[in-house]
């Protein structure tokens, strides 16, 4: 009987993590408090671009936009350069972009995207959307996908110890074929968790909050930014622009 012991880990695991994972996904799909959301209001390019795909679609977009007015150049080779250093006009954004390229004027645009990704212009513009009520928080977020990680986790638990309950007890403390079905429940229970999570919880993961995903699906998508802040910069139309923000994993020659 030293399976039972094994059986019951699995038990615990199951339960504890699927449970996790219902707590966050509840937390993440909490409405916004009533008032807190506009659902008449536009949204921005920026705001649709953080909505639709994160800090990293917004800094696409700041890219994209710049590169079409010339203020800076997009090389298909993975290099950015600053090609109008005048920041008269230009919003906190562009700003960061600018001051990411650096001094020289010129950067792996692979590294430009990272640290305007994370600088203090996109972090606002995401606490102002999670204020609103349109943005699930980062926390949530981090939460559900952690939980979701620990429900694989119990599932390989389930496995390994089912596994090796079967082969490697010795004889009369292994479970028979029919006491290797009651592996079978927390199995069930794990597998079936990941794949209600997979349908109704993935997207909380993402960045919109259900209101920000009712105001996202009345963004239309016609102009070319729009396109992008939507559906990303696989959206482009020109195959240089797509290599330019999606460069080959290779070494580039510098410009």
């Amino acid at each position: 009987m030293f399976w039972v012991p094994l059986l019951l880990v699995t038990w615990v695991a199951a339960a504890v993590s699927c449970a996790r994972l219902c707590l966050a996904a509840v937390e993440a799909a909490r409405p916004a408090p009533p008032g807190a959301v506009d659902r008449e209001r536009e949204l921005s390019l920026y705001e649709a671009a953080f909505l639709a795909g994160g800090p990293q679609r917004v800094t696409d977009l700041a890219l994209l936009s710049m590169h079409r007015r010339r203020r800076v150049w997009l090389a298909h080779t993975g290099w950015t350069t600053v090609v109008d250093p005048d920041p008269a006009g230009a919003d906190d954004l562009e700003r960061s972009v600018i001051g990411a390229i650096g001094p020289e004027g010129q950067s792996r645009t692979a590294a430009v995207r990272a640290a305007a990704s994370a600088a203090e212009a996109v972090r606002a513009l995401a606490d102002r959307l999670v204020a609103s009520g349109l943005a699930v928080p980062d926390a949530a977020r981090t939460a559900v996908a952690g939980a979701v990680r620990g429900v694989r986790r119990a599932t390989l638990l389930t496995v390994v110890l089912a596994a090796g309950a079967a082969l490697l007890l010795p004889a009369g403390h292994a479970p028979d074929a029919r006491n290797m079905a009651w592996f079978a429940l927390p199995l069930v229970l794990t597998l079936g968790c990941l794949v209600i999570a997979r349908v109704e919880v993935h997207p909380y993961t993402r960045w919109a909050s259900p209101a920000g995903q009712s105001l996202l699906r009345r963004v239309g998508g016609g102009d070319p930014l729009t396109a992008v802040a939507i559906g990303g910069v696989r959206a482009l139309d020109d195959p240089a622009l797509r290599a330019a923000l999606a460069p080959a994993p290779r070494r580039a020659p510098r410009l």
